[in-house]
C-alpha cells in the first residue's frame, strides 16, 4: 500500500495546505493513529490521520476571501520603481495574497486569501476552474475570429491555447472564458489574430462575479458565500 507525506495526505483530502499542515504538526496538533505526528512522516490510507478540533476551528476562523476590482494602473505583485501593487494600496492581513495576476493595463477581479488550498485549486496547470473576462479591441472582431478564439490558436512561442467560450458583445468587444493562464495569454491570443486590445475586464473567477464593485474596492465574502466558494472547488 503506497503511503505518501502526511502533508500531501491532508493537502489533497482538502483539509489544509501543506504549508498549513506542517505548521500544525511543529504545534503537535496533528495525530497519527492517536500519536502525535512529526514533520515529513508517511502515511497510508489505513492510518487514521486527524487534526486537534479546536486547531482546526481556528485555522478555518482565520481564513480570509476578499474580492478586489483592481484598477488600471496597479500590478498584482512585484511593483519596479514608480510602480504600485495591490498590497501597496490595501491594509492585508500577513499571509493574504492576490491569487493570480492581472497586468498594470488590464482591470478588475482579483481573490486575496490567505487559504493556500485555494491556490492549488486555481492556478495548478490541470485546474479547469473559468475565469471569464470582457475586452474591446481596436476594431471590429469578425465571427471567424471569434471562433479561432474558441477553438485555440497558436501563440508566438509556439504553444496553443486551449479552447475557450466567446459572446459578442458589440461589434468590438466581447466576453471571452478560458480555464488556463498562460503570462499575458488573451493579449497574445488577440496578437495572433492582429487586434490590440483596448480595455481587458476579468468579470469572473470559478463562481465568484465582479458584479457592482468598483474599481480600487475591496469586499470580503460573507459566511455563506465563503461556505459556496469553498464547495465549488470542491474543499470543506
Amino acid at each position: 500500500m503506497e503511503e505518501i507525506r502526511i502533508n500531501k495526505y491532508l493537502a489533497d483530502k482538502g483539509m489544509a495546505s501543506r504549508r498549513e499542515v506542517d505548521k500544525l504538526i511543529q504545534a503537535g496538533k496533528v495525530f497519527v493513529n492517536g500519536e502525535k505526528a512529526l514533520l515529513g512522516q508517511k502515511v497510508k490510507d489505513t492510518d487514521e490521520v486527524t487534526l486537534q478540533r479546536k486547531a482546526r476551528v481556528q485555522m478555518e476562523r482565520n481564513r480570509q476571501y476578499l474580492l478586489f476590482n483592481k484598477p488600471k494602473g496597479i500590478v498584482t505583485v512585484n511593483a519596479q520603481k514608480g510602480e504600485q501593487s495591490i498590497q501597496d494600496i490595501l491594509k492585508l492581513d500577513k499571509g493574504v495574497v492576490p491569487i493570480g495576476r492581472l497586468d498594470k493595463e488590464s482591470t478588475g477581479l482579483i481573490l486575496l486569501t490567505n487559504d493556500g488550498r485555494v491556490t492549488k485549486k486555481l492556478l495548478s496547470p490541470d485546474s479547469k476552474q473559468e475565469k471569464e473576462y470582457v475586452v474591446s479591441v481596436n476594431k471590429r472582431i469578425s465571427d471567424t475570429e471569434l471562433k479561432s478564439l474558441e477553438d485555440g490558436l497558436t501563440l508566438e512561442d509556439g504553444l496553443k491555447t486551449k479552447p475557450a467560450k466567446t459572446k459578442r458583445l458589440a461589434t468590438n468587444s466581447f466576453s471571452i472564458t478560458i480555464q488556463e493562464g498562460k503570462r499575458h495569454q488573451i493579449r497574445r491570443m488577440l496578437a495572433a489574430l492582429r487586434l490590440e486590445v483596448k480595455s481587458l475586464k476579468r468579470v469572473r473567477i470559478a463562481n465568484l462575479i465582479l458584479g457592482s464593485l468598483a474599481p480600487g474596492k475591496l469586499t470580503a465574502l460573507s459566511k455563506q458565500e465563503s461556505k459556496d466558494f469553498l464547495a465549488f472547488l470542491g474543499l470543506r
